[in-house]
């Protein structure tokens, strides 16, 4: 069968009740016929029906052994680095997520764990950037927010020869787009707050492991520090994975058309959007990814926040708000917002500039989007043209 139908009916009927829906196992606790003799559930937090089938779900897409899912994306994020030790070392991709970047910087460096940024794009860096400490490769790809595309394949044979596990956030890019796990990562992370999700209605992160050994690890994490996904927004995650592949498409297709269009406008100064020839990775995310994603990110020939700012507010379908991958646009400045945790020299270091503007493309119409941005251009004042 094509994944399309695959995934569909990858959450069969309930067995008692025939019921199609996934039903929600709304309890903290479950009776048991003695101590430890029970029906595979004894405590919400150990293990929830709902969840499982989520976390289950989860697993197929990815192609793992098994899936996890925590309360948000960055519970998640914080799951994995407890695989480390004192003096361990991680080595992650330079434009990494902001909240990411706080997670590292301000709680685990203090507890003796090492990162450093480089540019993962380049396999050489990656590989020169290694030391007898590296435990972790960590990537985004695409990365957030400049949409760097890391070759994930020729990361992971080199990570393999030296006993490194590859963690890969394919947030961006969905299963559908993308299978880290078969180009030989280890981990898998989502927010699935945003296109597991899908309608910026539940927050929620997944973890999922390709191997036994690290899924028995995951697993007593979870159930050791207790950042579940509770039962309600597990099934609100199952359903927005039921039309993941027809959101996703539609997000792509007009992400594209619209990033040719900011390619050509004269008040931008650079798009970032791996489907355009022009992106310094096209070739590689040609390679392992089916399409390029919903989200684009460009800058302003007048490259400072104030333009950015007067620019966001001017749109009208394009929502200011942080998050992506819901059915809505929206927009906003990851130096005011998603990235304003990360110091200024580090943000312009891995190219993120002051006036850079992230698009999240929702499943209007494309032409109606495109004319909101041409609105908003036309908007700003004259004195002040974002063209200067």
């Amino acid at each position: 069968m094509k994944e399309s139908t695959t995934l569909i009916h990858a959450l069969s009927e309930n067995a008692e009740t025939g019921a199609i829906s996934t039903p929600i196992y709304q309890t903290s606790t479950f009776v048991q016929e003695a101590p430890g003799v029970n029906q595979g559930f004894d405590y919400s937090r150990s293990n929830n029906p709902t969840r499982q089938a989520l976390e289950d779900l989860l697993a197929q897409l990815e192609r793992g052994y098994q899936g996890f899912a925590f309360a948000s994306g960055l519970a998640a994020v914080d799951s994995v680095i407890k695989l480390l030790s004192i003096g361990d070392e991680i080595i992650a991709v330079d434009d990494i997520y902001g909240g990411a970047y706080r997670c590292f910087t301000h709680i685990y460096e203090k507890f003796g764990i090492k990162v450093k940024y480089v540019d993962t794009t380049d396999p050489l860096q990656v590989l020169n950037a290694i030391t007898e400490q590296t435990r972790l490769i960590w990537l985004e790809s695409p990365s957030n927010p400049t949409l760097k595309v890391s070759d994930i394949e020729a990361i992971s044979l080199l990570a393999r020869e030296k006993d490194i596990k590859v963690v890969v956030d394919n947030t961006f890019a969905s299963p559908v787009l993308q299978k880290p796990l078969l180009l030989g990562a280890d981990i898998i992370i989502h927010s699935a707050t945003k296109y597991l999700g899908g309608h910026s209605d539940v927050i929620a992160g997944i973890v999922v492991c390709k191997s036994k050994s690290d899924a028995e690890k995951i697993k007593f994490i979870q159930n050791a520090t207790g950042a579940v996904l509770g039962p309600w927004d597990s099934w609100l995650t199952i359903r927005g994975i039921q039309t993941l592949e027809l959101r996703v498409h539609k997000q792509c297709d007009s992400a594209l058309q619209i990033a040719e269009w900011l390619e050509k406008h004269p008040a931008v100064d650079r798009v970032h959007y791996p489907g355009l020839s022009s992106h310094p990775n096209h070739a590689t995310a040609q390679q392992q990814q089916k399409k390029f994603g919903g989200v684009i990110s460009f800058s302003l020939k007048n490259d400072r926040e104030a333009a950015a700012l007067e620019f966001v507010k001017k749109t009208r379908l394009f929502k200011l708000a942080e998050s992506l991958g819901g059915t809505k646009s929206l927009l906003c400045i990851p130096a005011l917002m998603t990235h304003k945790s990360t110091p200024i020299e580090v943000r312009h270091q891995c190219g993120i500039q002051d006036s850079l503007i992230r698009l999240s493309v929702g499943i209007e119409d494309p032409e109606d989007l495109i004319e909101d941005l041409e609105f908003a251009f036309q908007s700003l004042p004259k004195s002040k043209s974002l063209a200067e």
